[in-house]
């Protein structure tokens, strides 16, 4: 049987173009170039990735301020928490916050009378794990950029918490 003019004799160039958008689409998610304004299904958006990364700056800026507080309490400790306290201010500025620190319910303060360094040193290793904890939880939500930012700030967290206590 002879072949009529007007059969197609291969794919439809409308087949040709979903399989290329689709095709498209899947490399883009899976690049991470997804992580964009338009907050489809799966991918971040841009408020998200800014209340994210406000929310890790304040994060920082909070313990910046136990660094400062237990330093007020206990300013032999200088030489082992002056490094600790530096990287922390330099999370703070990598978030995009403002190196101030703040001050946080609960932690040494130089007023609240004579603290032991070793509840001085607790209390910080502490500070350090539970704002590890809470920033490797928030990667499910983040974009990847900030999710590779939150993961090193995680575990130079846990190193502080490790240096805190030992030694």
């Amino acid at each position: 049987m002879p072949l009529t003019p007007h059969a197609p004799t291969g794919p439809r160039r409308r087949t040709l173009l979903a399989a290329l958008a689709g095709a498209t689409a899947l490399l883009t998610a899976c690049s991470g170039e997804g992580d964009s304004a338009e907050g489809g299904r799966g991918a971040p958006s841009v408020s998200q990735d800014r209340r994210l990364r406000a929310q890790a700056a304040r994060d920082s800026a909070d313990l910046l301020g136990r660094y400062d507080d237990a330093l007020g309490a206990r300013p032999a400790l200088a030489g082992r928490l002056d490094p600790l306290r530096s990287e922390v201010e330099r999370h703070v500025k990598a978030f995009g916050g403002a190196a101030e620190p703040t001050r946080m319910a609960g932690a040494p303060s130089p007023t609240s009378g004579p603290v032991a360094e070793k509840d001085v040193l607790k209390a910080l290793a502490a500070a350090e794990r539970e704002l590890s904890d809470r920033r490797l939880g928030a990667l499910v939500d983040a974009p990847a950029e900030l999710a590779r930012l939150l993961a090193s700030a995680a575990a130079a967290g846990a190193a502080h918490a490790y240096l805190l206590t030992e030694g």
